[in-house]
């Protein structure tokens, strides 16, 4: 295939950046997106150019470094696959792809397509963790935990942190990410000592790192490759109501 890309190039943070229009022939429809990508870079360093600069690791659609929004999607046009994961199949020969980074005041840009995450880890250093002693491994079967608040949990778990969330959601929110890590911490025995100054040290470190407010619009859950369900917020709002309500306050409810 023969692609006109049109990718966002800026300098740093400071640079006001802009979209540069690009040529790849021979595109081979087996390639991963990423790969596409590499083929480009390696052209414009035998040019003497500087290379695109992006995220990426496991390139197995496991480790959430990986975070492009392709023609206005984020991870692409395929449902449930990060962008490592896209093949070059799902376009057509002659295709326009606009490549950008994510777009979120909490996920400045540092260099082209590559934007700063430390405002998760953030989120993940408020609670997102347990520090009460639980000894050593129990028996399997000593602690019995509901099928259904397993699958939940394990459902949370898959969060991979990529923050396709927060760039998908019109108001630059977090949320889905917050709530999947109080979740999957919640639903379990060994979350329950801290299970309500978890949750408020969290969504108070979210807005504190500067994500906008949910209001539900669900785009998060369209863009998750993971699939998390809209409805890991809800859990979170009702451990969040019942922390303002223990502790008497209400302001933040």
């Amino acid at each position: 295939m023969n692609l006109t890309l049109r990718i966002w190039r800026q300098k740093g943070p400071e640079d006001k950046g802009r979209m540069v229009t690009y040529q790849v022939d021979d595109v081979s429809p087996d390639m991963s997106f990423l790969e596409m990508l590499d083929v480009l870079n390696e052209r414009l360093i035998l040019q003497g150019e500087e290379p695109i600069a992006f995220d990426h690791d496991c390139r197995e659609g496991i480790c959430g470094m990986c975070g492009l929004m392709i023609n206005g999607n984020a991870h692409g046009p395929q449902r449930g696959t990060t962008a490592c994961q896209l093949h070059m199949r799902q376009f057509s020969d002659g295709d326009t792809i606009d490549i950008e980074p994510w777009r979120a005041r909490a996920f400045p840009v540092i260099k082209d397509l590559v934007v700063n995450r430390n405002a998760f880890d953030k989120i993940i250093a408020a609670g997102g963790y347990i520090t009460a002693p639980t000894g050593s491994a129990p028996e399997a079967h000593a602690t019995p935990v509901a099928k259904a608040d397993a699958d939940a949990a394990f459902e949370s778990a898959a969060c991979i942190g990529c923050g396709a969330c927060v760039a998908a959601c019109p108001n630059g929110s977090g949320m889905l990410f917050t709530a999947a890590k109080v979740t999957q911490l919640s639903l379990l025995p060994q979350g329950q000592p801290e299970r309500y100054t978890r949750v408020i040290g969290m969504v108070d470190a979210h807005d504190e790192a500067g994500f906008g407010g949910c209001t539900n619009a669900g785009e998060c859950t369209v863009v998750c490759p993971k699939g998390i369900p809209l409805n890991t917020i809800g859990r979170l709002n009702r451990d969040y109501l019942a922390a303002t309500a223990k502790r008497g306050d209400t302001a933040g409810s």
